[in-house]
């Protein structure tokens, strides 16, 4: 195994070259709708589809980040494997995640305080083709260069160790990242109003609202709002909209969305 993970899913969800990745990216965060918060976010919900669909979606979360450079110290990403089942939660046996802008550390006293909790292992399989967490780095890399992350894939396990292993790792000076999109392969306009029940309940902090048929990363969300109820958090919506709003066909589609919690 080796020390870095390479990128998965470059040139696919993605540009694959550097150049064209930087420009890319920093057009989607010039482009994104300015949002006047006085505070850095302490969490964001995004999406994670190829950048043509979601990317202008992830753009409105990542963007917030801009003015508060300096106060973040770690990145908390966390999302479904959508290729490899397993039980609990996973960390990588890596050392750093590549990406074509370059290597983003992964924070090894973060993965040794996770690792004291029976439901999270390291287990490569999952992360080795995963895409739920690589796409948001570029964003994360042209805002922060080498910012030290912990990626975090969850599998078989229920709302309280899910939310136990956010808690551990999730502090004044980490930024925790949901990564899942919304709702998959209906019509448009099904879609459209599945999509809004769900956003609805994300603004409520509602977990018990969201299942799997609302978000794929639905585990996280719900972990995420119940953690913001705790905490005296709201969660505010920057942007919702599918996959038939930006090109693609009307027939089935994909919701993607993007939700600031501070």
């Amino acid at each position: 195994m080796g020390r870095v993970r390479p990128p998965a899913v470059a040139g696919r969800f993605y540009p694959e070259e550097p150049e064209l990745l930087a420009r890319t990216v920093a057009e989607l965060l010039e482009q994104a709708p300015v949002a006047a918060h006085a505070a850095a976010p302490r969490a964001l919900i995004v999406p994670h589809a190829g950048y043509v669909y979601s990317g202008s979606a992830a753009a409105c979360g990542f963007k917030l980040l801009a003015p508060h450079r300096g106060a973040l110290r770690r990145a908390v990403i966390i999302g479904p494997a959508h290729y490899v089942p397993f039980m609990g939660l996973a960390l990588p046996p890596h050392e750093a995640f590549a990406t074509p802008l370059g290597t983003m550390p992964v924070d090894r006293e973060g993965v040794a305080a996770l690792l004291e909790l029976p439901q999270v292992s390291v287990i490569a399989r999952p992360h080795l083709p995963e895409h739920a967490l690589e796409v948001e780095l570029p964003f994360l890399q042209q805002l922060f260069g080498p910012l030290l992350i912990l990626p975090l894939l969850f599998g078989g396990c229920d709302d309280g160790e899910t939310a136990e292993a956010i808690a551990r790792v999730w502090d004044e000076e980490t930024l925790l990242v949901v990564s899942s999109d919304l709702s998959h392969f209906q019509p448009y306009e099904e879609a459209r109003r599945h999509d809004e029940r769900t956003a609805a309940a994300i603004e409520r902090l509602d977990p018990l609202q969201i299942g799997p048929d609302d978000a794929c990363g639905y585990r996280a969300v719900r972990a995420l709002l119940a953690l913001a109820r705790e905490r005296g958090l709201r969660a505010e919506r920057l942007v919702l909209y599918n996959s038939g709003d930006v090109g693609g066909g009307r027939e089935s589609v994909v919701g993607y969305g993007a939700w600031a919690l501070s």
